[in-house]
């Protein structure tokens, strides 16, 4: 199994374990990690998510072992889904928060796969390459789309027209990572991000924040949000974790929890049924 998964204190961990090759991404470990956020997100323990790689690698991108048929479409297949795609898409779509411990070199769809995730934590020897250019072909896996939107467009297609890699201190000076610690300090950092979001937030408020905060990327303007804002607030405000957070501020002491993201979340729009 070259993804493994594990859940310890409300915070699942999917880690890339295929060490020998950097990590490098086969199509069966799309559907893999397909299936391991499947499982945090079905989990109501499961409260945060953080997401690295095993050995000195984060991801050296798309497995291409088999040299030039590497991106020929399988017989059949027309126009085949982008299989970074899917990945980027089934993270965008989690209702837990995705940290991504990116502990080394993240190149093509090594770093692609990360821009759905809420937060970018690298270590100092992290490197980045939006690589595609250099191999003949276009950024994947919704890129053009979330790139932009992270960095501003005149960062995404510095980076993306020329292909190279670049270290972590530029990918932080560019907004692609939030921070950047020393190596033995990268996984410790996420663990504490997420259990800081396990221990002292409601779950159902989090996995709504995550929604609103997406979905609003292509809203046409505040109009859209404040309407959204309005009907989630009136939902949240009537629940049991509502009453919890208050009544725990009021009595100084740590909130209690209780709804559930698989079966507590509020509607999103008056057309939801």
């Amino acid at each position: 199994m070259d993804i493994t998964y594990a859940v310890d204190n409300h915070v699942a961990t999917i880690t890339l374990a295929r060490p020998e090759a950097l990590n490098a991404l086969t199509r069966e470990m799309v559907f893999d990690l397909i299936n391991a956020f499947d499982q945090a997100d079905e989990d109501d323990d499961v409260r945060a998510v953080v997401v690295t790689g095993e050995g000195r690698a984060f991801c050296a991108g798309a497995d291409i072992s088999s040299g030039p048929t590497a991106f020929t479409p399988h017989e059949g297949e027309e126009v085949p889904r982008d299989g970074g795609g899917i990945v980027a898409l089934r993270i965008l779509e989690m209702r837990k928060p995705v940290i991504a411990a990116i502990n080394g070199v993240a190149v093509g769809v090594g770093v692609t796969m990360t821009l759905p995730m809420d937060v970018r934590l690298c270590s100092e020897s992290a490197r980045f390459g939006f690589v595609f250019v250099r191999r003949g072909i276009a950024p994947e896996a919704a890129s053009s789309w979330f790139l932009p939107r992270i960095v501003g467009i005149s960062q995404a297609m510095e980076w993306a027209a020329t292909g190279r890699v670049f270290p972590a201190v530029e990918a932080l000076r560019g907004g692609l990572v939030a921070r950047v610690y020393p190596d033995d300090e990268l996984l410790p950092a996420a663990y504490a991000l997420a259990r800081e979001i396990a221990d002292n937030a409601s779950p159902v408020a989090v996995a709504a924040t995550r929604h609103m905060m997406w979905s609003m990327l292509g809203a046409a303007g505040p109009w859209d949000a404040h309407r959204m804002d309005s009907l989630v607030i009136h939902q949240l405000a009537q629940s049991p974790d509502a009453a919890e957070g208050v009544t725990s501020f009021l009595e100084k002491r740590p909130a209690r929890f209780t709804s559930r993201v698989s079966t507590d979340m509020p509607r999103f729009s008056t057309k939801d049924e």
